[in-house]
């Protein structure tokens, strides 16, 4: 690594020759490799980028020339040009994010790992540019991996093109791919432009990109196709953008760092919106992600650098077990349809795309037009599961609300690494969802404990005709199955108090949602050492309250509630009115995440630091009995 050692900054790179820059693009290849193979991270996408996120340093001047990226996962590359060359805890406490942070560097403007949104900032930066008269400051917004699938994108290219004198490089990284395969290139070089297979891969990504595009998309797609223009330019799709008043400029070989300085210097001078189109390979360099054809290494865990393999591998996960129940479902009924947004590995569904591929849609990272797709289809007698990170799903909140809920349509939305999942940082746990859904009117919401109940639950979600249901769960290994022990109402009791006399009330309910119950169950195992008597319960379904809930609660002196959601209007806010409606006058503690923006760490890292632990929650129930004497004597 004798060269990229010495970088401590992107003006460290003017003074490079091209056959050192061509030798440090290999340096940080295999500093990649070496380096994420030890912790996990997103591989894939950085090595596909080396070469572009040199020459994009070398002819910008950052941070004073503002550089973005959409999605921040492809942003490792900035990271060493930025002086950020210690990836031994990558993603782990301590160490660094896995996506740009305004935290480690002046380099990172915005932490961008929820797709589409950088042409939008990218839009404002400018516009506040100009307001404050820095004309020559250029912001340069590199968007890929399937991020122009989006519908925020095309409306912020919309009002790009309408601000002629804004200087926007839009940096287009077309890699084919966002996890899996997703819109097409143009081609390999700019000379196969003027070639039949050019036009042909020309004309199927037109009809791919375009007519599927919101506001301008099909219209730049009628005009380009029905223009009477040399077959140069309609090969080319320059005169389609600069139409819309966007420069066109390309498509560059992306692994090509003379034709990209070239390409972005040109950019730089225009002193208007510049799009800059970038063919690149995603896993570039890297055997075993150049043979991936899955995802390419798009995110990896702890691997043999060699080979590419698991370093160990885990039980079955949460996924996994929705992702089997799918394809039973799939067989048992013709009407259960899937869509995905641009995740069909990530959520589990590749085995359903499978065994039924006339009945899966992925509409690339397009969470909103996800929802109301599956509104269509629920309106016409199908019943879609909508499988998506739950972190995602707030993007959607409006057509969850106005075009399922309201027209009351049995859809069934499925919720991936549900509550916190640590690693990927704070736009990546899922701890709104339970919250934002409570507002839905007539929305159910299942918070599953084990595989046994993901799939129970999954297909209790799927019988809802007249309205929609959540089910949520976590990530990773599933872990044991968590029996029960009885039934009060709906709810599955999970433990019952060892009572010396049957007329005496227990001192503490302990309501555990989803995959909560393991933790509720040791912190009632731990109480029970201190003479404090619980009984625990799992609602399975968190909305609506059970019925049955405020009676028993009633029974006992305190309720405790339990969920890896936000506390602030979550499930321990909806039993809290529950029982107030009732006239159910006993004290309720929510335990939950606290409405915090959580830095990167391990799951059991953070569920420690914020208290959701059973020792923590036993040893603050044991603290609360004492203070308002509940216990019995």
């Amino acid at each position: 690594m004798a060269l990229l050692t010495r970088i401590r900054g992107p003006r460290d790179l003017d003074r490079l020759t091209p056959a050192q820059l061509a030798a440090l693009a290999e340096e940080i290849r295999g500093f990649l490799v070496e380096e994420v193979s030890k912790t996990g991270g997103h591989l894939g996408p950085n090595l596909g980028v080396v070469e572009l996120t040199l020459a994009m340093h070398r002819v910008f001047d950052s941070p004073r020339d503002r550089i973005l990226f959409d999605t921040g996962h492809q942003s490792y590359v900035h990271k060493l040009l930025t002086g950020r060359q210690d990836f031994s805890r990558l993603k782990m406490k301590g160490g660094l994010s896995g996506y740009p942070s305004r935290t480690e560097s002046e380099h990172d403007v915005i932490e961008n790992s929820h797709a589409s949104t950088v042409l939008g900032y990218a839009d404002g930066l400018a516009k506040a540019n100009k307001i404050q008269g820095h004309k020559d400051r250029p912001v340069v917004a590199v968007i890929g991996d399937g991020a122009l699938t989006g519908g925020m994108a095309w409306e912020a290219l919309n009002n790009i093109a309408d601000s002629r004198d804004l200087p926007i490089v839009i940096v287009v990284n077309d890699n084919e791919r966002s996890y899996s395969p997703t819109i097409g290139g143009l081609a390999n070089h700019l000379s196969t432009l003027r070639t039949t297979q050019g036009y042909e891969r020309f004309l199927s990504w037109g009809k791919d990109a375009l007519q599927r595009t919101p506001v301008v998309g099909q219209a730049m797609f009628d005009t380009l196709h029905g223009a009477k223009k040399g077959l140069k330019d309609f090969i080319a799709p320059q005169g389609m953008f600069e139409d819309l008043g966007l420069k066109y400029i390309g498509p560059i070989d992306g692994h090509d760092l003379q034709a990209l300085e070239s390409a972005f210097t040109k950019a730089r001078g225009f002193g208007g919106p510049v799009i800059v189109h970038c063919i690149t390979e995603k896993g570039r360099g890297y055997h075993a992600a150049e043979n991936n054809d899955e995802d390419r290494f798009h995110a990896v865990g702890v691997i043999h650098p060699d080979t590419g393999l698991p370093v160990k591998t885990s039980g079955k996960d949460w996924t996994s077990v929705f992702g089997e129940e799918m394809v039973a479902l799939g067989r048992e009924r013709r009407d259960i349809v899937a869509i995905t947004a641009a995740m069909l590995h990530p959520v589990g569904l590749a085995p359903f795309a499978k065994a039924y591929p006339e009945r899966i849609f992925d509409v690339g990272i397009a969470e909103q037009h996800a929802a109301v797709c599956a509104a269509g289809l629920a309106t016409n007698g199908l019943h879609p599961v909508v499988a998506v990170y739950a972190t995602f799903l707030n993007r959607a909140f409006d057509q969850v609300l106005m075009d399922v809920a309201l027209h009351r349509l049995g859809v069934t939305f499925v919720l991936d690494r549900a509550g916190v999942t640590g690693t990927d940082g704070a736009s990546h746990n899922g701890m709104w969802d339970m919250s934002i859904l409570q507002v839905v009117p007539g929305l159910r919401l299942a918070a599953p404990r084990d595989a046994e109940q993901v799939r129970l639950q999954l297909r209790e979600a799927v019988e809802v005709a007249d309205a929609p249901t959540v089910v949520r769960y976590s990530k990773g290994s599933v872990g044991p199955s968590v029996p029960a022990v009885g039934q009060v109402g709906g709810m599955d009791v999970l433990r019952r108090p060892e009572q010396d006399s049957a007329d005496r009330a227990a001192d503490v309910l302990i309501v555990s949602v989803g995959a909560m119950a393991p933790i509720c169950l040791e912190a009632a195992e731990l109480l029970a050492e201190q003479g404090v008597t619980s009984t625990v319960v799992d609602p399975r379904w968190v909305k609506p309250v059970d019925a049955a809930l405020p009676g028993l609660a009633a029974q006992h002196r305190l309720v405790v509630t339990v969920e890896d959601n936000g506390r602030a209007g979550g499930v321990g806010s909806a039993i809290a009115q529950a029982l107030r409606d009732a006239d159910v006058d006993v004290p309720l503690r929510d335990f939950g995440i606290p409405q915090e923006f959580l830095d990167h760490a391990s799951r059991a890292e953070i569920m420690t630091e914020i208290g959701l632990t059973g020792p923590a929650i036993a040893a603050k129930i044991e603290a609360l009995i004492s203070a308002r004497s509940f216990a019995r004597s």
